[in-house]
């Protein structure tokens, strides 16, 4: 099997959460979600892990998360700086000196580009993906994922009924797949609700408009080659020309990029639908739900009753 690098996007705050809610335990014995998400990923055959943090959590973030993952798998921090911008463009230059927020999720990826040399999974250190996503991305990057001129990425599809918060709304990537499985397009919508047996969204102009349940959405977890780094360099120095100065709250998104690869014929996507339950905090009422849900699962035996404890034991480890 081609070697494998799991990237987690870990350096945002969440908003919505009122927290750094990476760092909240969820497991029955102290684990986050991130230590379930690296167990998954090692047991689907991932070798090497880069966290992308920012860096004044990187004392806390190596002590707490970082020691367990390094006895299991080849770990790499990375730092998403506001300075870290393509060559020709600062920060002064844009007026974004009072910047505070990270440039986002395709900025996020783009800071790795000297940690990762083969394909990559991408996910956000908040969301518990299961298992089978993962199974499936490494089968796809290992088979079908080519790096050439048009480039060959996948993406875990999972069901909107599935991954919806009871304690507000959540935003989702609502997602147009082709007959064959190919992402046509991502529609992102920030305030995706239930409202007895309905799901919907809020409209522009604030009308209720229903979903599916069967919705196919994104959840940012998302396989790629190495050669999106290029793409995403040229990406976002035209999106640091476009808003970088204009709007302090402006961020580069990951979909957004990939779909401008799509319309541009520079990139094909294949939908890889998971039946799997999706499990994040994005309200901090959602914290109890999660607990139970890992508890359940724990229970059953999908995991085992101390994750760190499994991976410092090293039994994950290739190679």
């Amino acid at each position: 099997m081609t070697d494998l690098t799991l990237v987690v996007m870990a350096a945002g705050v969440g908003s919505r959460f009122g927290g750094l809610k990476q760092l909240e335990p969820v497991g029955p014995s102290g684990e986050f979600i991130l230590d379930y998400s690296i167990f998954d990923a090692l047991s689907a055959g991932f070798s090497r892990v880069v966290f992308v943090i920012g860096r004044q959590m990187e004392t806390d973030f190596r002590e707490i998360v970082g020691r367990h993952a390094e006895r299991a798998a080849d770990v790499r921090y990375v730092f998403q700086d506001l300075d870290a911008l393509p060559a020709g463009f600062d920060r002064a230059a844009l007026g974004a000196t009072s910047r505070l927020k990270p440039w986002g999720t395709g900025h996020a990826i783009l800071c790795c580009r000297g940690g990762v040399e083969g394909p990559f999974v991408a996910i956000n250190a908040d969301d518990f993906y299961g298992h089978a996503p993962y199974v499936d991305l490494a089968r796809f990057l290992g088979r079908d994922a080519r790096d050439e001129a048009v480039g060959r990425y996948g993406m875990a599809g999972y069901v909107l009924g599935q991954t919806l918060s009871e304690h507000g709304t959540v935003a989702r990537g609502v997602c147009d797949v082709t007959a064959g499985g190919e992402l046509r397009a991502i529609r992102e919508l920030l305030t995706i609700e239930r409202r007895g047996p309905a799901i919907g969204h809020a409209d522009d102009g604030g009308a209720w408009r229903e979903l599916p349940a069967d919705t196919v959405v994104s959840m940012n977890m998302w396989g790629f080659t190495p050669g999106l780094f290029a793409e995403l360099e040229r990406l976002f120095a035209e999106f640091l020309t476009r808003e970088g100065g204009t709007n302090p709250r402006a961020e580069f998104y990951i979909p957004r990029a990939v779909m401008a690869l799509i319309a541009g014929g520079r990139a094909r996507v294949t939908v890889l639908r998971t039946d799997a339950r999706w499990v994040g905090v994005t309200h901090r009422d959602d914290l109890p739900a999660v607990r139970t849900s890992i508890a359940e699962l724990v229970a059953r035996g999908t995991y085992p009753g101390d994750v760190r404890r499994a991976l410092a034991s090293g039994v994950l480890r290739r190679g």
